[in-house]
């Protein structure tokens, strides 16, 4: 991707080093991996998270950023940007107010609205306190575990999370939380589904429009973050984890769907084409 001399945003807080106030499991090496997979196919983070605690330590130790770290920090605060005005300017066309994220940049552990958050849980939009929370080796993860690496399938991580604040924002997120408890879990992975496609396609509107203001992203970017669409669906990820899927506990989108929905969001920069609920779920 194409960055040079873009602004960042300043809605991030850096909490890199400082641990957490909470008792959090912290072993990257299995763990890490059960994490990326519990992310990427829905699992709540929080949960883990919690059923990790009793066991947990605190992070006392001193931090001190690679330069790699660094380039990655600032590559999130210009993505996190220019989700800031992409969805600004869309807000603003349906006479709404885009009232951005924050982002919490965070190493090994730290708390959240939503409760205790550690590195091995993956990135997670918290929408109690309407924070995105990122620890940036995920990207190493991603590029090393998943075959999923690239700017643009960074950009695209970043960009989903900031899709469910926008659907947040639009009341979706509320309602689909709320008729999730009235619904067998079948129905209910179904309907998170459908939630994550939509926030698969918003991270495709985000970069359709970047691309048209700045020539930001090319072919092999696109093909970068296809590609993670891709190797992150549920159905990948069940064949990786147990050798087998189970089509009912699907709650992500399968790779073929994953990456259709935010090609759409990618080619047609139209936010009414990412209506993920009115479709019939075998068309998804």
């Amino acid at each position: 991707m194409r960055l040079d001399g873009r602004r960042e945003s300043d809605n991030v807080e850096d909490r890199r080093g400082k641990g957490s106030s909470g008792k959090i499991s912290l072993g990257i090496g299995g763990t890490i991996i059960v994490g990326i997979i519990i992310w990427f196919m829905g699992g709540n983070p929080i949960d883990f998270v919690t059923q990790q605690a009793a066991n947990g330590i605190t992070n006392n130790q001193t931090y001190t950023p690679t330069a790699e770290e660094e380039a990655a920090a600032l590559f999130a605060k210009k993505i996190l940007a220019g989700t800031e005005d992409v969805w600004t300017e869309i807000f603003k066309k349906s006479n709404m107010t885009y009232v951005p994220p924050k982002m919490v940049l965070f190493s090994q552990a730290t708390q959240s609205g939503c409760g205790s958050a550690s590195s091995s849980t993956g990135p997670f939009y918290c929408p109690a306190d309407q924070t995105v929370y990122i620890d940036l080796s995920f990207f190493n993860q991603m590029k090393t575990q998943l075959n999923a690496g690239g700017d643009f399938a960074y950009a695209y991580v970043i960009a989903h999370e900031v899709g469910h604040h926008v659907q947040y924002l639009l009341g979706t997120l509320g309602k689909v939380q709320q008729q999730q408890q009235r619904l067998s879990e079948k129905e209910s992975n179904q309907l998170n589904v459908r939630l994550e496609l939509q926030a698969d396609f918003y991270a495709g509107i985000w970069a359709y429009y970047d691309k048209k203001n700045f020539d930001s992203i090319d072919d092999k970017d696109i093909d970068d973050g296809l590609n993670a669409a891709s190797q992150i669906g549920d159905d990948r990820l069940q064949m990786q984890s147990q050798g087998y899927t189970v089509p009912d506990a699907f709650n992500h989108g399968t790779s073929a769907q994953r990456s259709r929905w935010l090609k759409k969001g990618l080619q047609t920069g139209n936010v009414s084409d990412g209506d993920t609920f009115s479709v019939p779920y075998t068309q998804l």
